[in-house]
Formats: structure tokens, C-alpha cells, sequence
């Protein structure tokens, strides 16, 4: 049909429409990218993810008293035994000679050891698959009235090792046990002997990280003994007030001393990094035991390590508190009379008794009420929040994939 005169379609107008057409048909729609111009803005958001981020991640380790040079070695020889002749190794400064007497820890020149084995109830990126080499030395230079190892820490039970045969124990855990590390629980007061037995034991193969698990009761003299001897430091900062800490440590200092050994323990080794394996191998592991009704100095400790340590700080918020050693035991009277048959207080704490409660058999208060019960879910969620808000990312919490939790 010829095109009618004046029509403004011609023939290459009318295939450019056909073509655009088609193509409309057969080009899926995609979605508009944005430009420059037109991209939405993300605000500045400061929440980190909670993965093992490079800084904390290791190609490799190599212990650090392996690093130390012999005349190091022997510097560090020399004092261990100077500590020993006037002991200085806690803030109780007993001053005693241990070669002649003992001070408050009751523990002379040679560690008394409870117990030596793999131990499988640490943090999964301390024990790992085949368990962290724990060595519980006897005695204490705390008195904590709820000690959940009271039976080890407030008694000399146990066997006398010197630091040589103490380091052969190391080898041994490592040889036959293949553990992950040699962690050293309780061990404020026997520092000289576990120099000298961290030394003795190099010289004979040992090539395992140095754990140090202690109470943060300790002096600056005993931590600059172990300054190149010790990769992780595992203290457990347990109260914040004075007062609290005289009652329920028997030191009121304790708060201000944790405050200086903790600062001076990330100093030597920072914070916590893992090999690839996910176990760790250096740097700093915060303890904290919530306890019944304490919970705002729990709140205070977040804080300041937040605040004054680093925020990124690898924090245990933990939560198995139980009432132990001479919390809920019967006050005594001052005359000495009254009060419960032996037979029915081993009745009441095996559980046999059919009244649990001894305070209403004898009529008599029980030491320590304040603490004579399990911590609750909102105690234990107001310390955590705490720690959250303080600016703390790194929790030991349990893992949410087949693996450890880093």
C-alpha cells in the first residue's frame, strides 16, 4: 500500500520501532544501578562482627620462653631463688624466708601439687580437642569464703615436687597427655619454682604455650619474674569494692591490686590472638565469676577493663556460681554450745537430710546469707549488658557452628 503523502513514519522509523520493541520484549528488566549521585547513604554504624578478625588471627607460634636468650635464663634463675630467701610474691609482702618458714600461703621452697592431668572444663579455645595441661598447686595467698576448689586452695593436700620434677611433669603432659598448653592453676605463690621449672623444662623439650591462671592477686616483682616465661594470662577478677573484697577474700585490697597486675599482665602479651586451629596461643583472657547480689561491681569491672585495659579484651562472663566452702554454714556460737549433731550436718550437705535447711534444725543464722544462693539469669544478663555497652566484643559464649567460638 503506498505510504500516504506527508506521513512523518518512513521506513527507518518504522524498523527503529520494531527493534525497540523486540528488545523490550526478549531484554530482561534489570533493576537501576545507582549512581554516584544517586546512592542511598549507610550511616556510620561502630558494631563489630564477632569473628576472628587478622589482627587476632596467627600464621604460627613460637613460645616466648623459648625465645630467651641463656644469660636471660640465668638472670631469671638467680631471682627466683633471691624470692625464695625474702618473699615479696603477693601483696601480703610476708617477707619469710621459705627455706626456713613458711608465710600465709603455707608453702615452702618446694610447689605441693593436688592434681596433674588434661583438663576438659576451660574455655574451648584453651582446652581444644585434647584438653588443657593443668597443674592445681595447693594453697593460696587468697582466703575466698566461697572457693569452689577449697579442698586444693585452703589445704596443703597434694604431693612436694621441686621445679625440676615439676618440669618433667610439664614434659610428661605434653609427651603422652598431647595437650594443647601447660596451665598453671593457682600459682600466685609458688612463682619462683615455676620459673625455674618453665626453665628447666625447655632445656628438655618443651614447646607447648605457658598458661598462667590465677586469682590477679599477684605483685608486680612476681609478674616481672614471669615476663617472657608466660603466653597467656587466664586471671579471674573476682570483686570491685574494698569492703566487699575484705569480706568474702579476706584482703581489701584485692580490687586495687587486680587493677595493677591485670594492666601489667596485657602489657606483656596483649590481647588474646589464636593460631588457624582456633586455640589460643598469647595474650590476655579475663575471668569473672557473677555473684549473688554483686552484680553492679561485676558491672564496674566490665567497665574499667573496657576503659583502661582494651576493648578488645576476651571476657568470660561466667555464671556457675554455687555456694561452697563456708558459705552457708552454721555461725557458731560463743560459748560453744548448741547447734546441729555432726551427724546432722554431713546429713544436710550430702543431701540426705529430709530438711535441707540446716539454719531451721538448730535455729541457727548461717555464715555468709548474702551469698547463700544460686546467681539469677538477670544478674548474670546486667553484667553482660554492662560489658556490651562498655564497649566489649569478645565473649567466651558458646559456639553457634561445629567449632570453637573465637
Amino acid at each position: 500500500m503506498p505510504r500516504k503523502r506527508g506521513s512523518r513514519v518512513g521506513w527507518r522509523g518504522g524498523v527503529q520501532k520494531i527493534v525497540s520493541v523486540l528488545a523490550r520484549r526478549v531484554t530482561p528488566s534489570r533493576p537501576a544501578v545507582p549512581t554516584p549521585l544517586t546512592k542511598p547513604i549507610v550511616p556510620n554504624i561502630t558494631k563489630r562482627n564477632l569473628h576472628l578478625a587478622p589482627p587476632f588471627l596467627l600464621d604460627d607460634y613460637i613460645p616466648r620462653y623459648m625465645t630467651l636468650s641463656s644469660v636471660d635464663a640465668s638472670k631469671k634463675r638467680s631471682l627466683a631463688y633471691a624470692h625464695l630467701r625474702n618473699c615479696n610474691l603477693c601483696p601480703r609482702l610476708c617477707g619469710v624466708n621459705r627455706y626456713e618458714r613458711t608465710g600465709l600461703c603455707l608453702i615452702g621452697t618446694e610447689a605441693k601439687v593436688n592434681v596433674i592431668a588434661p583438663h576438659f572444663g576451660e574455655e574451648p579455645c584453651i582446652q581444644g580437642h585434647h584438653g588443657s595441661g593443668s597443674v592445681f598447686f595447693s594453697g593460696c595467698n587468697l582466703r575466698c569464703v566461697f572457693c569452689q576448689n577449697h579442698d586444693i586452695s585452703h589445704q596443703r593436700n597434694g604431693m612436694d615436687l621441686t621445679p625440676e620434677q615439676l618440669g618433667d611433669w610439664f614434659l610428661k603432659l605434653q609427651q603422652v597427655g598431647n595437650v594443647h598448653n601447660i596451665n598453671l592453676i593457682t600459682p600466685e605463690h609458688v612463682v619462683p619454682q615455676v620459673a625455674l621449672s618453665i626453665l628447666h623444662a625447655k632445656d628438655n623439650g618443651l614447646t607447648v604455650p605457658i598458661i598462667y591462671n590465677s586469682s590477679a592477686y599477684d605483685s608486680l616483682e612476681s609478674l616481672g619474674l614471669l615476663d617472657g616465661l608466660v603466653d597467656i594470662y587466664l586471671p579471674d577478677f573476682k570483686l570491685w569494692e574494698p569492703a566487699s573484697s575484705k569480706r568474702l577474700l579476706k584482703a581489701d585490697d584485692y580490687a586495687a591490686t587486680a587493677r595493677e597486675s591485670i594492666k601489667a599482665m596485657h602489657a606483656q602479651v596483649g590481647d588474646l590472638c589464636f593460631t588457624a586451629d582456633g586455640i589460643a596461643k598469647k595474650g590476655l583472657l579475663v575471668r569473672h565469676l557473677v555473684m549473688p547480689g554483686y552484680e553492679t561491681e561485676g558491672a564496674e569491672i566490665m567497665r574499667w577493663l573496657a576503659s583502661e585495659v582494651s576493648k578488645d579484651c576476651f571476657v568470660n562472663v561466667m555464671e556457675q556460681y554455687h555456694p561452697d566452702a563456708h558459705v552457708g554454714k552454721v555461725k557458731r556460737r560463743a560459748g560453744g554450745g548448741g547447734g546441729a549433731t555432726r551427724q546432722q550436718q554431713t546429713s544436710v550437705a550430702n543431701g540426705n537430710s529430709p530438711d535441707k535447711d540446716l539454719a531451721s534444725i538448730t535455729g541457727e543464722e548461717k555464715r555468709y546469707a548474702e551469698i547463700n544462693r544460686a546467681v539469677t539469669p538477670d544478674e548474670i544478663s546486667y553484667v553482660r549488658k554492662a560489658a556490651e555497652a562498655a564497649g566489649l566484643w569478645r565473649f567466651c559464649d558458646p559456639p553457634r557452628h561445629d567449632g570453637f567460638s573465637l
